[in-house]
């Protein structure tokens, strides 16, 4: 399904560029929540002797949150690089 530009469609775009900043956050809050909450361990992924450090739900939702921070990576970006221009547009 495609965004469109017209009667409206930027608000929907808007509106789509702040969804996906939701992500990150809601799979660190999982795992921290998972963590705080003594979520159970996953019964066959702990009862085997050489289980790799990234099996589980924890480690998974951290994973995910690393996965998806690049909309907050070009938004921090983004926010530096208009501070930099206002920054040497105001000195000179």
């Amino acid at each position: 399904m495609a965004i469109r530009y017209e009667n409206g469609g930027t608000a929907a775009l808007g509106a789509a560029d702040w969804l996906c900043l939701a992500a990150a956050p809601t799979f660190a809050i999982m795992a921290l929540l998972t963590v705080l909450g003594g979520g159970s361990p996953d019964m066959p992924c702990s009862a085997a002797q050489d289980a790799s450090a990234l099996s589980g739900m924890v480690p998974m939702y951290l994973l995910m949150s690393a996965f998806h921070s690049a909309p907050w990576l070009k938004l921090i970006s983004s926010r530096r690089n208009n501070a930099r221009l206002i920054a040497v547009g105001g000195s000179s």
